[in-house]
């Protein structure tokens, strides 16, 4: 299996879309990654969060409760609601994918895969920080975290274990590195069956071509009347 990672990036250049959550926001945070991977695009961490939290005050439920957890259908409806109020050419939707499907991904010039991890009870994945020693996931009771998936790499190593798939991860803003998860502990906690949203759900977030069209016919149209 050969190493690969989003845009062909590395990965000092991919751990520069990480931003810090505070909150039960991972979500968000990986959401935000993946807009600013595909299109440029910069947002506020916060304030998106503080708007998503208000809405649901209105009505607009894109999360379970404010400040509370976010499903990837929520996520999808999310990225959806940003792409409509700041005009970016991005759709989103959700899949159920194989770990070699989610692998293979990584090397498409159009898309990024949002995942999410669940675990039970003393169950707890190790995820890792770049190439140290250290656990950097401290929970041992039922959770969940979203990442976006950056890289595959079969000769990485944490700790001396293989820990081959690499994520944009909202525990470092920035940082010089990745988070990374042996193959075991990620097919079993992204494997972990959920009531309404199933096994190895990913969000699949690309560019809409047609919408990247429309925008550039229109530029064209634009620069012509302008000569």
């Amino acid at each position: 299996m050969k190493k690969t990672s989003l845009r062909a990036l590395p990965e000092t250049k991919l751990a520069g879309f990480q931003t810090l959550q505070i909150g039960n926001d991972c979500g968000i945070h990986s959401l935000i990654a993946a807009i600013g991977l595909l299109t440029g695009f910069k947002l506020n961490p916060d304030e998106v969060i503080k708007e998503v939290n208000r809405l649901w005050w209105r009505g607009r439920f894109y999360r379970i409760f404010p400040n509370s957890a976010i499903f990837p259908g929520m996520q999808v409806r999310i990225l959806r609601w940003l792409a409509k109020k700041h005009d970016l050419p991005l759709s989103a939707r959700v899949l159920h994918l194989s770990p070699e499907i989610l692998r293979a991904s990584a090397e498409a010039e159009n898309l990024a895969s949002l995942i999410t991890i669940y675990w039970w009870h003393r169950h707890s994945p190790k995820i890792y920080y770049r190439d140290q020693p250290k656990n950097y996931n401290p929970e041992k009771g039922i959770s969940g975290h979203s990442m976006l998936f950056a890289a595959y790499d079969p000769d990485h190593t944490n700790d001396g274990i293989q820990t081959p798939w690499g994520f944009i991860n909202s525990w470092v803003a920035g940082g010089s590195g990745l988070f990374w998860i042996s193959d075991a502990d990620f097919r079993r906690t992204w494997a972990a069956p959920i009531p309404f949203v199933g096994n190895n759900a990913a969000v699949i977030i690309s560019i809409d071509n047609t919408k990247t069209n429309k925008i550039k016919e229109e530029l064209a149209n634009h620069n012509l009347e302008t000569i």
